[in-house]
Order: structure tokens, then sequence, then C-alpha cells
């Protein structure tokens, strides 16, 4: 696995930065990230308490998710899902531990609020594609894996073009669209666009799962972004 991830990252074309990624964007995301935390921790605590009743310790979901260029980091996320096991001490399937206040979290994306700790420690961004799985890393292909080639986001072009509800492969196609346009205004655009998103709980799930369905890998060497 770790060969392959090397193989891909020399593969990749390097990402040339432009002055807005160099020298405006990471202390936007701080200064956005420490007064959200600021103007949001009432919310979090609110979340937090109710985590802790309605499904008990621990309240917080910590995951290794890729960043940039590949790098682990770890992830934190209110915890959405109960530890429902069946007769042989295993989980049990994502839709059957995920209760209707998880759902209401993950609808509201109130559970992905502690990402902004992530974004102060410089894991991630406010706008860059989302962090998936490690497991994933060795399965995309060299047009897919750009996606590292900037930061992950809080949010994303593909979160405010269909969210979970689209496919693996426009997904990625959107990752990267942005790591190829990224810049100020369209950074802005993506944020106001998160929030009507948002309001209207659009794309949270893909059609009949209560998770993005798992991503086995795909062929194709290219994308082609469809706006």
């Amino acid at each position: 696995m770790n060969k392959k991830i090397k193989s891909l990252n020399k593969k990749r074309t390097l990402h040339k930065q432009g002055f807005y990624e160099k020298y405006v964007k990471r202390p936007q995301d701080f200064l956005c990230a420490f007064i959200a935390i600021i103007i949001l921790s009432p919310v979090m605590l609110v979340t937090a308490l109710l985590v802790k009743i309605k499904l008990g310790s621990p309240v917080v979901f910590q995951q290794d998710r890729p960043g940039r260029n590949g790098e682990i980091f770890r992830l934190y996320k209110f915890r959405t899902m109960s530890d429902a096991r069946d007769q042989k001490g295993e989980l049990l399937p994502d839709e059957e531990r995920l209760t209707k206040f998880g759902a209401a979290l993950r609808s509201s994306s109130m559970d992905e609020l502690l990402e902004l700790f992530n974004i102060l420690k410089g894991d991630m961004s406010i706008v860059g594609p989302r962090p998936l799985l490690v497991r994933y890393l060795p399965r995309y292909n060299e047009y897919q894996a750009r996606r590292h080639e900037v930061r992950p986001g809080f949010t994303g072009y593909a979160q405010v073009h269909g969210r979970n509800a689209i496919s693996w492969e426009d997904k990625f196609n959107r990752d990267v669209y942005y790591v190829d346009h990224v810049s100020f205004l369209m950074d802005w655009k993506i944020i106001l666009d998160t929030i009507g998103v948002v309001l209207k709980r659009e794309g949270i799930n893909a059609e009949g799962v209560a998770t993005m369905p798992e991503f086995m890998g795909n062929e194709s060497l290219s994308g082609e972004i469809q706006r």
C-alpha cells in the first residue's frame, strides 16, 4: 500500500500556488475558524451534551484521514452512530447504527463543527476537497490523486454541487476542478453556497444508504468536469 501511495505522489503534477494560496488562504482559514469557534462555542457545548445523553461516550469521533500530499492527520467530528453490535460482537451496518439524532446532526452538518479545530491546526482549510478514508489512497488513479495537492476542506466544490448524492467520479472530477481553479472569489462563492445547501439539507446521503458507498477504485485515468 505505501509503495503505491509513493508511486502516486511521484506521478502527480505539482500544483502551482498563486498569490492567494501562498499568502492569503491559510491566514484567512485561521482567522475564520478562530472567529467561528468563538461564536459557535455555545452550540458546540450543547451538541456535545446532547451526544453524551443520546449516544454516550465517546462524544468525539476521531479518525485518521489523508491531508495535503496524502499526509495523515487526525480528524475530529461529533459522534453520530451508536455502537450497536450483532450476536457475534461485530458492529451493525451503518444504516442500523445511525440514529434519528445522529441523522439530524449530519443533515445540519453540526457533526462537522469540530473540524474547525483541524483548520486551526493547519490540517484542513475552510474550502477544499473533503478528507476521505486512508484506505482509499492506493485506489485513486493518477488523476483522482490530484485532489490531495491542496489541503482538504470543511466544505468544497463537490459539496455545493451534489454533496453525497453524486457519484464518486463526479465528486473527484469536481475536486480536481477546484484544485486547478482555486481562487479567493471561488472560495467565498463556495462558502456562501454551502450555507444554502446546509439550510436546504440537500445531498446528505447517497440514495438508499446511510453514508456514501465505499470507493473501490476506478480504472479511468482522467476525468472531465461537468458544471
